[in-house]
This record gives structure tokens, C-alpha cells and sequence, in this order.
């Protein structure tokens, strides 16, 4: 991986980190996907670092749906479904937690004044609830997000 990806990388899992962390304190239900998953600790409002105001709507895809074992990227989309060129992807918060995009694979959603609400995940709960002795959110590449998170078991 080059100097500069590792430096992008950095730098998205820190901005969302501070978001995250700063408002897991406030956090809504887990989402319809996450509801009843191991790990799934509930929902929190993100404005990508692009964000576009109040009063204003963005529509969405998400790549892996509600999947915490693997990779997600959040695709901007149009209403009708075509790309905006607008990208995020899933990352880990300062606490160890993963954000995870929602709602289900490829399915075409509103962010109503462009403010997502990602599930946020303890890895090791996800990870044990699988069946694996333990987990931790990690980095991981997801194109064509400049980069994402996963939970990684052991």
C-alpha cells in the first residue's frame, strides 16, 4: 500500500472515529438489519465530510448491506438511481467500535438533509456470536470507497 493510500486511509478512519465517538453517547435503535444481531449496539447520525446542509437530501446504495464481516461502501446516487460521484465507507471508531452502513445491499435510500444513520458494532460480541473466540474492527479496502472497516474474528 502506498504513503499516500495509507495517509487517506488515516485520515477517513479518524475523521468518522471522532464523529463516531463523539456521539455514541446519543445512540438511536439499531437499524432494521442490525436489530437482533450480536455486537449491534445502535444507530448514530454521520454527515460525510462532503455534506451537502440542512434542507437538502442525498440518496444512497450501500454495498454490503448490514454485513459486519465484510467490507461496505456507501455509493451517492441520484434519485433515479444514477451516480453523484460521492463515496464513504464503513471505519472504526477511537473506542474499537465498527460503523456499519445500512440499510441492505444495493437498495436505494434517502438521507433526508444528507445525514446517514450507521449501526455502530463491538466486534468481539459480533465475533463471538459467530462462533470465533474473539474480534476487532479493522481497516479494510472496499472500491471504490478510498477505504472502509470490517470485523476481523479469530
Amino acid at each position: 500500500m502506498t504513503v499516500l493510500r495509507i495517509l487517506a486511509l488515516v485520515l477517513a478512519v479518524g475523521s468518522f472515529a471522532g464523529l463516531a465517538s463523539a456521539t455514541e453517547e446519543h445512540l438511536g435503535a439499531p437499524s432494521a438489519g442490525a436489530q437482533g444481531m450480536p455486537g449491534a449496539q445502535g444507530t448514530f447520525e454521520f454527515k460525510p465530510t462532503d455534506w451537502t446542509g440542512m434542507g437538502t437530501s442525498s440518496w444512497w446504495t450501500d454495498t454490503d448491506g448490514v454485513d459486519p464481516g465484510s467490507a461496505g461502501c456507501h455509493i451517492g446516487r441520484t434519485e433515479d438511481g444514477t451516480l453523484s460521484g460521492r463515496t464513504f465507507g464503513e471505519a472504526c471508531t477511537e473506542a474499537g467500535l465498527l460503523v456499519e452502513s445500512n440499510p441492505g445491499a444495493e437498495e436505494l435510500h434517502k438521507h433526508t438533509d444528507d445525514i446517514g444513520h450507521p449501526d455502530l458494532f463491538d466486534c468481539n460480541a459480533w465475533c463471538t456470536g459467530q462462533g470465533k473466540a474473539s474480534g476487532m474492527c479493522v481497516a479494510a479496502e472496499a472500491p471504490p470507497c478510498a477505504s472502509s472497516a470490517i470485523c476481523s474474528c479469530q
